[in-house]
């Protein structure tokens, strides 16, 4: 029996890669996207000597508002993100062998006393980065670049789950759980879903994401040592054998 995987990464290519991976790794993927971006209008300060890009989706905005580094050192938080950064033209300085705000944080320590850093990200980015920052000496400002919002008719999984319908989740930031179970209060059934959790595989993709689902009452089977997609579809279907 083929199983069956929730993967709830935003409603563009990204959700087609993830149905595409996991379908090759021999699961049925259920896509349930719970991130929308609205953009805000913004782009990176170029009055900063360290610019920290967290995302593909954020660098997009930056390119498509037409800001340049110049002379400013760009650092990303991962090799998707350099990735899309260096397709924009942009020049990537540093990317941390840990794809976290931890990670990041560690390879600016030694770098950033005394200095201007910039953070373009989400509305929802991890408190970790700028806190990590702040300790390491730096000036820190943060430009919202995009929010995410809960997409109309998310909640497809929750159906299949509360049906016994579904073998896994995919959890790829704090924010997915939270609209996840968001959608299933909606629903009327948040306790009985926490409840099916049990049985079923919840993979998170780094540490942050899986304290959040801990706090909520889920347990978490599965967080890979790499913090990407791949990597953790890769664990999730490795769980279920």
């Amino acid at each position: 029996m083929t199983r069956s995987v929730a993967v709830f990464r935003p409603d563009d290519e990204r959700i087609d890669e993830a149905v595409s991976l996991l379908e090759s790794l021999g699961v049925e993927a259920v896509p349930d996207p719970m991130l929308a971006v609205e953009a805000a209008g913004t782009v990176p300060r170029t009055d900063a000597e360290f610019v920290v890009l967290t995302s593909t989706t954020g660098v997009d905005i930056a390119a498509e508002g037409g800001w340049t580094p110049g002379d400013q050192r760009v650092c990303a938080i991962g090799p998707k993100t350099a990735a899309a950064a260096e397709v924009a033209g942009y020049e990537v300085d540093v990317v941390p062998e840990d794809y976290t705000s931890e990670g990041l944080v560690e390879a600016l320590a030694g770098d950033v006393d005394g200095a201007r850093v910039e953070v373009a990200r989400s509305d929802h980015g991890s408190q970790v980065l700028i806190d990590g920052l702040h300790a390491a000496g730096a000036y820190v400002h943060e430009t919202v670049l995009y929010r995410l919002v809960r997409p109309a008719g998310a909640g497809v999984s929750v159906d299949r789950l509360v049906d016994g319908d579904l073998d896994a989740l995919c959890f790829t930031s704090s924010l997915t759980v939270e609209h996840f179970l968001d959608a299933a209060a909606e629903r009327g059934v948040r306790d009985e879903v926490v409840d099916a959790l049990e049985t079923a595989t919840v993979g998170c993709i780094g540490p942050p994401t899986s304290e959040t689902a801990e706090a909520a009452g889920i347990a978490v089977d599965v967080v890979p040592e790499d913090a990407t997609f791949e990597a953790l579809a890769e664990a999730v279907v490795d769980a279920l054998g």
